[in-house]
Protein backbone atom coordinates (compact mmCIF):
# COMPACT_ATOMS: atom_id res chain seq x y z
CA UNK A 1 0.00 0.00 0.00
CA UNK A 2 1.42 3.35 -0.88
CA UNK A 3 1.67 5.90 1.76
CA UNK A 4 1.88 9.79 1.07
CA UNK A 5 5.02 9.11 2.78
CA UNK A 6 5.67 7.87 -0.41
CA UNK A 7 4.66 9.91 -3.13
CA UNK A 8 5.88 13.04 -1.30
CA UNK A 9 9.37 11.72 -0.13
CA UNK A 10 12.78 11.92 -1.23
CA UNK A 11 12.83 10.03 -4.05
CA UNK A 12 9.87 11.70 -5.47
CA UNK A 13 11.80 15.01 -5.21
CA UNK A 14 14.95 13.74 -6.89
CA UNK A 15 12.53 11.80 -9.65
CA UNK A 16 10.97 15.49 -9.85
CA UNK A 17 14.08 17.13 -10.36
CA UNK A 18 15.79 15.10 -12.50
CA UNK A 19 12.87 15.15 -15.19
CA UNK A 20 13.14 18.44 -14.70
CA UNK A 21 16.81 18.90 -15.76
CA UNK A 22 15.70 16.16 -18.90
CA UNK A 23 12.96 18.48 -20.10
CA UNK A 24 15.37 22.14 -19.37
CA UNK A 25 18.17 20.12 -21.49
CA UNK A 26 16.01 18.73 -24.39
CA UNK A 27 13.66 21.50 -24.87
CA UNK A 28 16.84 24.48 -25.01
CA UNK A 29 18.56 21.97 -27.15
CA UNK A 30 15.29 22.09 -30.14
CA UNK A 31 15.13 25.92 -29.26
CA UNK A 32 18.22 26.75 -29.96
CA UNK A 33 18.33 24.86 -33.52
CA UNK A 34 14.59 26.35 -33.87
CA UNK A 35 13.87 29.28 -31.72
CA UNK A 36 10.65 29.69 -29.94
CA UNK A 37 7.46 31.49 -30.36
CA UNK A 38 7.74 32.55 -27.15
CA UNK A 39 3.91 31.73 -26.47
CA UNK A 40 1.93 34.16 -24.60
CA UNK A 41 4.72 36.23 -23.66
CA UNK A 42 6.24 36.58 -27.34
CA UNK A 43 5.45 39.99 -27.67
CA UNK A 44 7.04 40.85 -24.54
CA UNK A 45 10.64 38.99 -25.41
CA UNK A 46 13.00 39.72 -27.84
CA UNK A 47 14.43 36.71 -29.68
CA UNK A 48 17.39 37.12 -29.12
CA UNK A 49 16.40 36.94 -25.27
CA UNK A 50 14.26 33.75 -26.40
CA UNK A 51 17.53 32.26 -28.17
CA UNK A 52 19.85 33.03 -24.71
CA UNK A 53 17.22 31.00 -22.91
CA UNK A 54 17.56 28.30 -25.14
CA UNK A 55 21.24 28.39 -24.42
CA UNK A 56 20.65 29.04 -21.01
CA UNK A 57 18.36 26.13 -20.30
CA UNK A 58 20.26 23.72 -21.50
CA UNK A 59 23.40 24.77 -19.18
CA UNK A 60 20.61 24.54 -16.27
CA UNK A 61 19.54 21.42 -17.37
CA UNK A 62 22.93 19.87 -17.26
CA UNK A 63 23.64 21.42 -13.98
CA UNK A 64 20.10 19.94 -12.60
CA UNK A 65 21.49 16.47 -13.91
CA UNK A 66 25.14 17.11 -12.04
CA UNK A 67 22.63 18.45 -9.38
CA UNK A 68 20.56 15.10 -9.04
CA UNK A 69 23.20 13.18 -8.07
CA UNK A 70 24.19 15.39 -5.00
CA UNK A 71 20.46 14.77 -3.95
CA UNK A 72 20.63 11.27 -3.91
CA UNK A 73 23.65 11.46 -1.64
CA UNK A 74 21.22 13.84 0.79
CA UNK A 75 24.10 16.13 0.25
CA UNK A 76 22.78 20.01 1.92
CA UNK A 77 24.68 21.78 -0.87
CA UNK A 78 23.20 20.21 -3.37
CA UNK A 79 19.69 20.98 -2.14
CA UNK A 80 20.35 25.00 -1.81
CA UNK A 81 21.33 24.62 -5.91
CA UNK A 82 18.36 22.98 -7.19
CA UNK A 83 16.46 25.40 -4.76
CA UNK A 84 17.98 28.00 -7.22
CA UNK A 85 18.29 26.23 -10.61
CA UNK A 86 14.49 25.36 -10.12
CA UNK A 87 13.21 28.57 -10.42
CA UNK A 88 15.45 29.98 -13.15
CA UNK A 89 14.56 26.45 -15.13
CA UNK A 90 10.71 27.89 -14.72
CA UNK A 91 11.52 31.52 -15.82
CA UNK A 92 13.60 29.90 -19.01
CA UNK A 93 10.21 27.53 -19.58
CA UNK A 94 8.20 30.89 -19.87
CA UNK A 95 10.01 32.65 -21.76
CA UNK A 96 10.63 30.40 -24.28
CA UNK A 97 6.73 29.53 -24.55
CA UNK A 98 6.40 26.28 -26.10
CA UNK A 99 3.91 23.18 -25.00
CA UNK A 100 6.58 21.36 -23.54
CA UNK A 101 8.07 24.69 -21.81
CA UNK A 102 5.05 24.72 -19.75
CA UNK A 103 5.33 21.06 -18.48
CA UNK A 104 8.94 22.14 -17.52
CA UNK A 105 7.65 25.24 -15.28
CA UNK A 106 5.18 23.06 -13.87
CA UNK A 107 7.86 19.99 -13.28
CA UNK A 108 9.85 22.73 -11.54
CA UNK A 109 7.28 24.60 -9.49
CA UNK A 110 6.97 20.91 -7.95
CA UNK A 111 10.36 20.51 -7.57
CA UNK A 112 10.58 23.12 -5.96
CA UNK A 113 7.51 22.79 -2.96
CA UNK A 114 8.66 18.56 -2.81
CA UNK A 115 11.94 20.67 -1.93
CA UNK A 116 10.64 22.30 0.59
CA UNK A 117 8.65 19.70 2.15
CA UNK A 118 11.78 17.43 2.48
CA UNK A 119 14.33 20.05 3.72
CA UNK A 120 15.11 18.15 6.66
CA UNK A 121 15.98 14.71 4.49
CA UNK A 122 18.95 16.65 2.84
CA UNK A 123 20.83 17.51 5.73
CA UNK A 124 24.71 15.57 5.03
CA UNK A 125 27.44 18.21 4.66
CA UNK A 126 30.34 17.75 1.54
CA UNK A 127 32.56 15.49 3.29
CA UNK A 128 35.39 15.42 -0.21
CA UNK A 129 37.86 12.94 0.77
CA UNK A 130 41.97 13.57 0.61
CA UNK A 131 41.95 12.90 -3.17
CA UNK A 132 38.89 14.69 -4.09
CA UNK A 133 40.19 17.58 -2.86
CA UNK A 134 43.55 17.23 -4.05
CA UNK A 135 41.77 17.03 -7.35
CA UNK A 136 39.90 19.68 -7.20
CA UNK A 137 42.94 21.65 -6.13
CA UNK A 138 44.39 20.60 -8.83
CA UNK A 139 41.85 22.04 -11.29
CA UNK A 140 42.09 25.50 -10.36
CA UNK A 141 45.69 25.67 -9.90
CA UNK A 142 45.94 24.66 -13.21
CA UNK A 143 43.72 26.88 -14.45
CA UNK A 144 44.55 29.82 -12.38
CA UNK A 145 48.27 29.12 -13.83
CA UNK A 146 47.49 28.99 -17.68
CA UNK A 147 45.25 32.25 -17.65
CA UNK A 148 47.56 34.51 -15.46
CA UNK A 149 50.63 33.10 -17.38
CA UNK A 150 48.70 33.90 -20.60
CA UNK A 151 47.19 36.83 -20.19
CA UNK A 152 50.72 38.57 -18.74
CA UNK A 153 52.50 37.21 -21.73
CA UNK A 154 49.50 38.32 -23.90
CA UNK A 155 51.77 40.22 -26.17
CA UNK A 156 53.59 37.51 -27.14
CA UNK A 157 50.61 35.66 -27.86
CA UNK A 158 48.21 36.07 -30.94
CA UNK A 159 44.87 36.56 -29.86
CA UNK A 160 44.88 37.20 -26.06
CA UNK A 161 44.02 40.70 -25.15
CA UNK A 162 41.70 40.03 -22.48
CA UNK A 163 41.60 37.98 -19.19
CA UNK A 164 38.61 36.09 -20.61
CA UNK A 165 40.54 35.49 -23.68
CA UNK A 166 43.23 33.86 -21.28
CA UNK A 167 40.98 31.77 -19.75
CA UNK A 168 39.55 30.65 -22.89
CA UNK A 169 43.27 29.67 -23.90
CA UNK A 170 43.46 27.82 -20.46
CA UNK A 171 40.26 25.46 -21.51
CA UNK A 172 40.90 24.95 -24.76
CA UNK A 173 44.46 24.05 -23.70
CA UNK A 174 43.28 22.06 -20.67
CA UNK A 175 40.83 20.27 -22.34
CA UNK A 176 43.26 19.39 -25.29
CA UNK A 177 40.39 21.06 -27.93
CA UNK A 178 42.85 23.70 -29.93
CA UNK A 179 41.25 25.79 -32.10
CA UNK A 180 44.19 26.93 -32.69
CA UNK A 181 42.53 30.92 -33.03
CA UNK A 182 45.16 31.57 -29.91
CA UNK A 183 48.89 30.29 -30.89
CA UNK A 184 52.24 31.63 -29.23
CA UNK A 185 54.02 34.12 -31.11
CA UNK A 186 57.27 33.81 -29.26
CA UNK A 187 59.78 31.06 -27.99
CA UNK A 188 58.88 32.50 -24.39
CA UNK A 189 55.08 32.29 -25.15
CA UNK A 190 55.40 28.15 -26.66
CA UNK A 191 57.28 27.28 -23.76
CA UNK A 192 54.98 28.59 -21.38
CA UNK A 193 52.11 27.03 -23.77
CA UNK A 194 53.71 23.64 -23.62
CA UNK A 195 54.09 24.17 -19.21
CA UNK A 196 50.79 24.98 -19.36
CA UNK A 197 49.41 21.82 -21.75
CA UNK A 198 51.09 19.70 -19.33
CA UNK A 199 49.74 20.65 -16.31
CA UNK A 200 46.02 21.54 -16.89
CA UNK A 201 45.92 17.73 -19.15
CA UNK A 202 47.25 16.25 -16.03
CA UNK A 203 44.54 17.91 -13.45
CA UNK A 204 41.65 17.01 -15.83
CA UNK A 205 43.18 13.08 -15.95
CA UNK A 206 43.44 12.91 -12.43
CA UNK A 207 39.71 14.55 -11.87
CA UNK A 208 38.56 12.38 -14.22
CA UNK A 209 39.87 9.58 -12.21
CA UNK A 210 38.14 10.64 -9.31
CA UNK A 211 34.98 10.78 -10.81
CA UNK A 212 35.30 7.28 -12.72
CA UNK A 213 36.78 5.46 -9.39
CA UNK A 214 33.22 6.09 -7.28
CA UNK A 215 31.07 4.77 -10.40
CA UNK A 216 33.33 1.74 -10.71
CA UNK A 217 33.46 0.80 -6.98
CA UNK A 218 29.52 0.42 -6.93
CA UNK A 219 29.59 -1.55 -9.86
CA UNK A 220 31.65 -3.56 -8.49
CA UNK A 221 29.56 -3.09 -5.11
CA UNK A 222 26.78 -4.57 -6.98
CA UNK A 223 28.07 -7.55 -8.54
CA UNK A 224 29.23 -8.62 -5.20
CA UNK A 225 25.75 -8.38 -3.28
CA UNK A 226 25.83 -5.04 -1.86
CA UNK A 227 24.12 -1.72 -1.57
CA UNK A 228 25.87 1.53 -1.85
CA UNK A 229 25.81 4.49 0.29
CA UNK A 230 24.24 6.41 -2.12
CA UNK A 231 21.43 3.80 -2.43
CA UNK A 232 21.26 3.81 1.49
CA UNK A 233 21.00 7.56 1.67
CA UNK A 234 17.67 7.83 0.43
CA UNK A 235 15.71 5.06 2.37
CA UNK A 236 12.25 5.76 3.58
CA UNK A 237 9.61 4.25 4.59
CA UNK A 238 10.92 1.04 4.10
CA UNK A 239 10.66 -2.78 5.86
CA UNK A 240 14.02 -3.70 7.27
CA UNK A 241 14.47 -7.54 7.23
CA UNK A 242 17.35 -8.48 9.96
CA UNK A 243 18.51 -12.03 9.01
CA UNK A 244 17.90 -14.06 6.68
CA UNK A 245 16.63 -18.02 6.90
CA UNK A 246 14.25 -20.39 6.03
CA UNK A 247 11.25 -18.40 7.48
CA UNK A 248 12.61 -15.50 5.75
CA UNK A 249 11.90 -16.47 2.51
CA UNK A 250 7.44 -16.80 2.60
CA UNK A 251 8.13 -12.95 3.90
CA UNK A 252 9.85 -12.21 1.09
CA UNK A 253 7.26 -13.71 -1.04
CA UNK A 254 4.42 -11.67 0.14
CA UNK A 255 6.16 -8.08 0.73
CA UNK A 256 7.78 -7.97 -2.66
CA UNK A 257 5.08 -5.84 -4.58
CA UNK A 258 3.58 -4.21 -1.31
CA UNK A 259 6.76 -2.32 0.12
CA UNK A 260 10.05 -1.55 -0.01
CA UNK A 261 12.37 -4.29 1.77
CA UNK A 262 15.86 -4.47 2.84
CA UNK A 263 17.72 -7.12 3.88
CA UNK A 264 20.78 -7.58 6.05
CA UNK A 265 22.84 -10.35 6.17
CA UNK A 266 26.11 -11.21 6.51
CA UNK A 267 26.04 -14.11 4.26
CA UNK A 268 27.95 -12.44 1.32
CA UNK A 269 26.96 -15.35 -1.08
CA UNK A 270 23.38 -15.61 0.20
CA UNK A 271 23.05 -11.53 -0.59
CA UNK A 272 24.29 -12.11 -3.82
CA UNK A 273 22.01 -14.40 -4.56
CA UNK A 274 19.27 -12.20 -3.07
CA UNK A 275 20.57 -8.72 -5.24
CA UNK A 276 20.28 -11.35 -8.39
CA UNK A 277 16.55 -11.85 -7.63
CA UNK A 278 15.85 -8.20 -7.35
CA UNK A 279 16.08 -7.38 -3.50
CA UNK A 280 17.90 -4.56 -1.63
CA UNK A 281 20.63 -6.09 0.35
CA UNK A 282 23.25 -4.74 2.94
CA UNK A 283 26.20 -7.60 3.66
CA UNK A 284 26.34 -6.36 7.63
CA UNK A 285 26.00 -8.13 10.55
CA UNK A 286 21.91 -7.85 11.24
CA UNK A 287 22.56 -6.89 15.11
CA UNK A 288 25.02 -4.06 14.64
CA UNK A 289 24.56 -0.52 15.34
CA UNK A 290 26.53 0.77 12.72
CA UNK A 291 24.64 -2.08 9.96
CA UNK A 292 21.16 -0.55 11.41
CA UNK A 293 22.41 3.14 11.04
CA UNK A 294 23.62 2.66 7.96
CA UNK A 295 20.13 0.75 6.76
CA UNK A 296 18.15 4.09 8.24
CA UNK A 297 16.60 2.19 11.00
CA UNK A 298 15.57 5.32 12.22
CA UNK A 299 13.28 6.20 9.17
CA UNK A 300 12.39 2.52 8.53
CA UNK A 301 8.59 1.19 8.77
CA UNK A 302 8.87 -1.43 10.39
CA UNK A 303 11.42 -4.30 11.78
CA UNK A 304 11.20 -8.08 11.25
CA UNK A 305 13.27 -10.86 12.65
CA UNK A 306 12.82 -14.13 11.73
CA UNK A 307 15.74 -16.24 10.81
CA UNK A 308 16.40 -19.78 12.88
CA UNK A 309 18.46 -18.35 16.01
CA UNK A 310 16.48 -16.91 18.13
CA UNK A 311 19.11 -15.56 20.58
CA UNK A 312 20.76 -13.91 17.36
CA UNK A 313 17.17 -12.17 16.69
CA UNK A 314 16.70 -11.55 20.08
CA UNK A 315 19.90 -9.10 19.89
CA UNK A 316 19.00 -8.07 16.48
CA UNK A 317 15.70 -7.07 18.23
CA UNK A 318 17.52 -4.95 21.00
CA UNK A 319 19.75 -3.05 18.57
CA UNK A 320 16.84 -1.63 16.53
CA UNK A 321 15.07 -1.06 19.62
CA UNK A 322 17.86 0.98 20.74
CA UNK A 323 18.10 2.89 17.68
CA UNK A 324 14.67 3.42 17.49
CA UNK A 325 12.14 3.26 20.47
CA UNK A 326 8.91 4.23 18.03
CA UNK A 327 9.58 1.40 15.46
CA UNK A 328 6.87 -1.42 15.24
CA UNK A 329 9.40 -4.71 15.35
CA UNK A 330 7.73 -8.08 14.37
CA UNK A 331 9.74 -11.58 15.76
CA UNK A 332 9.56 -14.95 14.77
CA UNK A 333 10.27 -17.18 17.63
CA UNK A 334 12.15 -20.66 16.64
CA UNK A 335 11.24 -21.98 20.11
CA UNK A 336 7.67 -21.35 21.72
CA UNK A 337 9.62 -21.17 24.86
CA UNK A 338 11.13 -18.43 23.70
CA UNK A 339 8.19 -15.98 22.59
CA UNK A 340 8.26 -13.66 26.02
CA UNK A 341 12.05 -13.16 25.80
CA UNK A 342 11.77 -11.89 22.51
CA UNK A 343 9.19 -9.91 23.36
CA UNK A 344 11.23 -8.73 27.05
CA UNK A 345 14.00 -7.72 24.06
CA UNK A 346 11.67 -5.27 22.55
CA UNK A 347 9.60 -6.95 19.76
CA UNK A 348 6.13 -5.49 19.79
CA UNK A 349 4.40 -8.57 17.80
CA UNK A 350 6.09 -12.48 18.60
CA UNK A 351 4.68 -15.09 16.16
CA UNK A 352 5.38 -18.89 16.84
CA UNK A 353 5.33 -21.20 13.48
CA UNK A 354 5.42 -24.06 15.79
CA UNK A 355 1.98 -23.13 17.87
CA UNK A 356 0.57 -21.80 14.37
CA UNK A 357 1.30 -24.71 12.64
CA UNK A 358 -0.30 -26.77 15.98
CA UNK A 359 -3.17 -24.89 16.23
CA UNK A 360 -3.94 -25.44 12.38
CA UNK A 361 -3.46 -29.16 12.97
CA UNK A 362 -5.58 -29.54 15.66
CA UNK A 363 -8.41 -27.58 14.16
CA UNK A 364 -8.07 -29.76 10.64
CA UNK A 365 -7.93 -32.65 12.74
CA UNK A 366 -11.49 -32.03 15.03
CA UNK A 367 -13.04 -30.01 11.87
CA UNK A 368 -12.98 -26.77 13.78
CA UNK A 369 -13.53 -23.73 12.39
CA UNK A 370 -9.36 -22.99 11.83
CA UNK A 371 -9.32 -19.00 11.26
CA UNK A 372 -12.17 -18.32 14.22
CA UNK A 373 -9.70 -16.24 17.28
CA UNK A 374 -6.39 -16.77 14.72
CA UNK A 375 -4.96 -12.97 15.27
CA UNK A 376 -5.72 -13.70 19.01
CA UNK A 377 -3.72 -16.80 18.59
CA UNK A 378 -0.97 -15.62 16.73
CA UNK A 379 -0.50 -12.73 19.25
CA UNK A 380 -0.85 -14.50 22.23
CA UNK A 381 -2.67 -11.54 23.51
CA UNK A 382 -6.28 -10.52 24.47
CA UNK A 383 -8.65 -9.72 21.58
CA UNK A 384 -8.77 -6.12 23.11
CA UNK A 385 -5.04 -5.66 22.77
CA UNK A 386 -5.12 -6.42 19.39
CA UNK A 387 -7.66 -4.28 18.04
CA UNK A 388 -5.71 -1.59 20.30
CA UNK A 389 -2.20 -2.16 18.48
CA UNK A 390 -3.42 -3.03 14.84
CA UNK A 391 -6.99 -0.91 14.50
CA UNK A 392 -8.81 -4.68 13.38
CA UNK A 393 -11.41 -6.23 15.25
CA UNK A 394 -10.86 -9.59 15.57
CA UNK A 395 -14.67 -10.60 15.98
CA UNK A 396 -15.27 -8.54 12.85
CA UNK A 397 -12.06 -9.86 10.87
CA UNK A 398 -12.83 -13.61 11.29
CA UNK A 399 -16.06 -13.63 12.05
CA UNK A 400 -18.87 -16.38 12.65
CA UNK A 401 -18.40 -17.21 8.98
CA UNK A 402 -15.02 -16.97 8.45
CA UNK A 403 -14.63 -20.58 9.14
CA UNK A 404 -17.10 -21.70 6.41
CA UNK A 405 -15.59 -20.10 3.00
Amino acid sequence: MVSVRDWFGARTTIGVVFLAAVFSTGIGLVNISVPATGGVLAPYIPESVRLLAGFTGTLTGFLLLANSFGLRRRLRSAWYLAFVLLPVSAIQGLIQGSIGAVLLVALSLVGLVLLVINRGVFDRPVDLSVTQLSALLAIVGSLSYATAGAYALREQFNGIETPFDALYFALVTGSTVGYGDITPDTAIAKLFGLSALLVTVASFAVALGVLLTPAIEARLTKALGRMTDTQLDILENHVLILGHGELTEPILEELEDRASVLIITPDTERAQRLTERGFDVLTADPSGEESLERARVETARAVIVATNNDAEDALAILTARQLNPDIHIVAAATHRENENKLRRAGANTVISPAALGGHFLAESAIGGRGLEGLETKLLDEEPEKVMEQTGVDPDEEFGEDAGDD
